[in-house]
């Protein structure tokens, strides 16, 4: 049975090409099975997607002559039918967004075109307005002047009508005497100079809207001279009588009402002048200026040159040149100086009813290797001393201890070698009580005693711990006697201190501390506001290479937050995590919290203050100031001077040999440390000169830095990377690696000792007497001698000495035994001795003889 015959059979139509409503899809399933399916497609439907269900209605209701259109398009793409129908909705939903953004923006644009318009239109209504008030001032100008010339012609015109009669019959009689008369023109016959002229001069009166008399009319002398209603007019007969007195003009008048419509004109078409507030700084340049005055840079040059000063846009002026600018510009003038941009950064104490109890601060000094971190240890159930490089603490390491009866103790524990002498002065200087750690076995050492000083110096109590008590050796009595010395009496002895004897390694007298703690914070009454941005000082700081620069602060109050915006020293950032010291993320510190943030710009220094700001502007400025005060700063103090002491002292120290040094440490407070050490060894002739200090691994630039100046690298606890160790290969440029600051401060010295011209000493050998001189052709004058005393060696150094007296001081140029040259001549022996280029010997004389020897000097301690 062909297939045919099956379709028909099943009931099926056979595909064939004349209908264009079906066709077979080939169905995939699972394990590679597929199967064809003949399908009938009526007309072209576009899939949607259906609400509650009722897409999933319409595909079986059209699924009974094969596959849906849905499932087909599916199909077709390669995707199921929900991804499909998702894909739809996605589509649809970023069509109606895009529609929505699309009249959003024709809106917007719309609503500032009209924006535009309101105010073009304004703009013209306020110029017409302007313009409309210009036309309405000139026209009542116009019409008063009309008037005034009205009354006047009014009154001539009366005054002539009722003279008329009499003048007219005066004419005969006068009519004689007109060629002297120069008030008559019309009298007079055109010959007459002085009438035309008058009569010219009625006609210009006419002509300007004046009420001179006309040809027919004749005015009399007195009253002419008596008129003060032509008092003050130009006229050639006024000229002519030397009446020049005179008023300003119609012409004056219309031009100044020009001018000023010119300047309303000019004036409504432009913005207002607004007075400004201007504030100078010490230093400000063209473009700043005019920028805050919110003028044209062209117009503050132009007004300076014509001042006699060529600047340009770009160049600085002074505060009182500034000052004169602002002020001629019409605007308020507000002086300020740079440092002002810090007033505010650390604000005043808060008032006693918005402080809450806080923790207290505690440092532990002393000595090296009296068991100040193991002590510490004890409190905090770790083992942190293990950890440390040659067991001694080589930066502050700041930690929060919870008691058992839920208080809560910040320590910082400094370090003991000398180096870090800086270190104990900022511990001292952040924390509220000093723990003076002191090993009962070794009593008082100078370490114990620049803690004392820097304890007394910041006004910091002290509670005394002696430590290491277990010991057999122990005498803590002593420990305690010795301090009298350095003014710290202990209670035991009528003092007010605080004395504990402890032992971090048994435990013993760690419960007496921490209550003789508690006791100090409760009679100090330590309190801080939280419900404030923060403060407080930067205890360490370094470059991490995974997280860029981290700095350990310690809040003294406010509460720092993550994402605050904060100052530190000459760096400033945004917080963008706070760990403690366990490693914890925390969201936030209150007062006496010590924790390591993220997000600074740098690492800053340890000791300065940091505070919380407003804004990034704010803190970008004083951030900016602060660095370049210390620019200014490292640049005065290498620029030469020009004393002559100070150029005696740069030829001095051009004359000592310096050993370049780099030096990268793990934190800033290292660095610090082995700078300050290294540079104080030395002496005139050799020192140490630091190139580069600061915290960080060795990378390519410090490598360039050490070729060009000629230094080593010391890395301390810190290493460098693949490309910087490449690097320094080809550059021949040695790294050393350092954990322990002793050995860097040993090899420096050893270094530098080996600098040193070594001490030249005299070694007297032996003493001869000359018995004879002989004079020998070839070889000069000979002196036959005795050696009296130890031994003569061929070219030593000799002496000659005469009646006791040092006449030749040099080399000894033969040794003779006889006639055979010989090394050296021992006590009793005689020998033939000649020296040097000098030949002055007798009989008689002594001569001394000497070695000199080098010895290697070493440098002070």
């Amino acid at each position: 049975m062909s297939d045919a015959d099956d379709n028909n059979s099943s009931g099926r139509r056979p595909l064939s090409l004349k209908r264009s409503g079906g066709g077979t899809v080939q169905q995939s399933f699972a394990r590679g099975r597929s199967k064809a399916v003949v399908v009938e497609k009526k007309r072209k439907r576009v899939a949607t997607p259906a609400k509650d269900g009722g897409a999933g209605g319409k595909q079986s209701g059209n699924a009974k002559g094969g596959e849906s259109a849905l499932a087909a398009k599916a199909r077709q793409l390669g995707l199921s039918e929900e991804e499909l129908v998702a894909r739809q909705r996605a589509i649809a939903r970023a069509r109606a967004e895009a529609a929505d953004r699309e009249a959003q923006k024709k809106q917007a644009d719309a609503a500032m075109q009209q924006r535009a318009a309101d105010e073009r239109r304004q703009l013209e209504e306020k110029r017409e307005r302007a313009a409309r008030e210009v036309e309405e001032a000139e026209e009542a100008a116009r019409r008063a002047v009309e008037e005034e010339a009205r009354l006047k012609a009014e009154a001539e015109e009366a005054k002539a009508a009722k003279e008329s009669g009499r003048k007219r019959d005066d004419e005969p009689r006068r009519r004689p005497a007109a060629k002297e008369d120069k008030r008559a023109p019309d009298a007079a016959p055109m010959t007459d100079p002085a009438s035309a002229l008058e009569a010219l001069g009625g006609r210009v009166k006419r002509k300007g809207g004046g009420a001179g008399p006309g040809p027919a009319t004749k005015q009399q002398p007195a009253r002419a001279k008596t008129d003060n209603r032509r008092r003050g007019k130009l006229t050639i007969q006024n000229i002519l009588e030397g009446d020049e007195e005179r008023q300003r003009s119609l012409a004056s008048v219309r031009r100044a009402r020009e001018r000023e419509k010119q300047r309303r004109q000019d004036t409504s078409g432009g913005r207002d002048k607004i007075e400004r507030e201007v504030i100078v700084p010490e230093a400000i340049t063209v473009a700043d200026l005019a920028n805050r005055m919110a003028e044209r840079a062209v117009d503050v040059i132009k007004y300076l040159m014509k001042q006699g000063q060529m600047v340009r846009v770009n160049d600085v002026l002074d505060a009182d040149t500034a000052e004169l600018v602002v002020e001629d510009f019409g605007h308020i003038v507000k002086r300020v100086s740079e440092a002002d941009v810090e007033e505010g950064f650390i604000a005043d104490d808060d008032a006693d009813e918005a402080k809450a109890p806080r923790a207290p601060v505690i440092a532990v000094m002393g000595h090296v290797d009296h068991g100040k971190t193991s002590l510490l240890d004890a409190l905090r159930s770790t083992d942190t001393a293990s950890g440390e490089a040659g067991g001694i603490t080589q930066h502050i390491g700041a930690y929060q201890v919870q008691l058992k009866g839920g208080e809560k103790i910040t320590f910082l524990d400094t370090p003991g070698h000398a180096a870090f002498s800086a270190m104990r002065s900022r511990g001292a200087m952040a924390t509220d009580i000093v723990i003076l750690v002191v090993a009962a076995d070794d009593s008082v050492k100078p370490q114990t005693i620049e803690a004392i000083n820097h304890a007394k110096a910041a006004g910091t109590p002290i509670i005394v711990a002696v430590n290491k008590c277990d010991k057999h050796e122990a005498n803590p009595q002593k420990v305690l006697t010795d301090l009298l010395q350095h003014e710290i009496v202990v209670e035991a002895m009528s003092g007010e201190v605080q004395s504990v004897n402890v032992s971090a390694k048994t435990g013993d007298g760690l419960d007496e501390l921490t209550e003789a703690i508690n006791l100090q914070a409760e009679l100090l009454d330590l309190k801080a506001n939280a419900e404030r941005s923060a403060e407080g000082i930067v205890i360490e700081s370094q470059v991490d290479k995974g997280r860029g620069p981290v700095a350990t602060l310690l809040v003294r109050r406010g509460t720092l937050k993550r994402g605050d915006i904060l100052v530190a020293g000459a760096q400033w950032g945004r917080v963008r995590a706070l760990v403690n010291e366990r490693g914890q993320q925390l969201d936030e510190a209150g007062p006496s919290v010590p924790v390591e943030i993220l997000g600074l710009a740098g690492a800053p220094d340890p000791g300065e203050v940091f505070a919380v700001l407003d804004s990034e502007s704010r803190a970008r400025e004083i951030a900016d100031y602060r660095q370049r005060k210390e620019r200014e700063a490292s640049g005065a103090t290498s620029s030469a001077g020009a004393s002559l002491e100070q150029m005696m002292a740069r030829l001095k120290q051009d004359a000592t040999q310096e050993m370049p040094l780099l030096i990268k440490a793990d934190v800033q407070g290292s660095a610090e440390a082995i700078k300050q050490s290294l540079e104080s060894i030395g002496n005139d002739e050799v020192r140490a000169r630091v190139v580069h200090a600061a915290p960080g691994g060795v990378n390519e630039s410090d490598v360039l830095l050490a070729k060009s100046s000629g230094a080593p690298v010391f890395a301390f606890n810190v290493r460098a990377n693949k490309q910087a160790r490449a690097l320094a290969e080809r550059e021949h440029v040695e790294i050393r690696y350092y954990s322990v600051i002793y050995d860097v401060i040993d090899d420096v010295r050893n270094t530098m000792e080996g600098m040193l011209a070594p001490e030249k000493r005299e070694n007297f050998i032996g003493y001869a007497e000359i018995l004879e001189v002989f004079n020998i052709t070839k070889t000069g004058k000979v002196a036959g001698c005795r050696v009296t005393e130890g031994t003569v060696k061929r070219g030593c150094g000799v002496r000659l000495l005469r009646d006791d007296t040092v006449l030749h001081e040099g080399k000894l140029k033969t040794l003779k035994r006889f006639k055979d040259e010989v090394p050296e001549v021992k006590s009793g022996t005689e020998c033939g001795m000649a020296f040097e280029r000098y030949e002055d010997l007798q009989k008689g004389d002594q001569i001394e003889c000497f070695e000199v020897i080098e010895v290697a000097r070493k440098l002070e301690a």
